[in-house]
């Protein structure tokens, strides 16, 4: 786990004199199931205009080159430079998105992925998530920064580090944080609004 005095000189970054969060075209690029009303995705893009959400047509069993193709399409249409805000499932779309984009990838400015699932092929991944395999694993051709749980039960703490080293992010662990999302009690969840004004910032 990163030193807490590191944890907290991230969050306070500010934004004089650098991008702002409020200033970035943000895509939102939620997990499988999508993110409802109160989770910190959909809380942030009611709080900041140019963030815009990837929909996808199929939330449930999410087929991955549609969902590839949606975020390529929102991203044509996107202000460039544009920012990625990806959780669980939306993490491992960006992945195999940026696999497959080429040069279009030159359109991100950076992404910031919580709480990916680590997909294997067993008995532990569920059925709807399959197309989501191999689990993506090649090097981000943008800045990245992946925040982690501890505690989460679908990337285990000890492999954590893991998709953040093959894909060149930016590692932060958080502590005992669950999934991040409204189950495990994140509703606006501040900690990671701070991480990411400083992402942008620094973008």
């Amino acid at each position: 786990m990163l030193e807490s005095a590191s944890l907290k000189r991230n969050t306070d970054v500010r934004d004089s004199g650098d991008l702002s969060i409020g200033e970035a075209s943000v895509l939102v690029i939620p997990g499988w199931n999508g993110s409802g009303a109160g989770h910190w995705q959909t809380l942030w893009e009611q709080k900041y205009l140019r963030f815009r959400r990837v929909e996808q047509r199929n939330w449930t069993r999410p087929p991955r080159e549609e969902w590839i193709a949606q975020i390529d399409d929102d991203l044509d249409r996107a202000p460039s430079p544009t920012f990625l805000v990806a959780h669980s499932l939306g993490c491992l779309a960006v992945a195999h998105w940026a696999a497959a984009a080429g040069s279009k990838t030159d359109r991100v400015a950076g992404a910031f992925l919580v709480a990916p699932p680590w997909l294997t092929q067993s008995d532990q991944c569920p059925a709807q998530l399959t197309d989501f395999l191999p689990m993506p694993l090649e090097r981000l051709p943008f800045p990245s920064l992946l925040v982690a749980s501890e505690d989460d039960p679908y990337l285990p703490v000890e492999i954590a580090a893991r998709p953040a080293s093959a894909w060149g992010s930016q590692f932060i662990d958080v502590g005992r944080q669950g999934h991040i999302n409204v189950a495990s009690g994140h509703g606006p969840w501040p900690t990671g609004e701070g991480l990411l004004r400083g992402f942008v910032a620094r973008g």
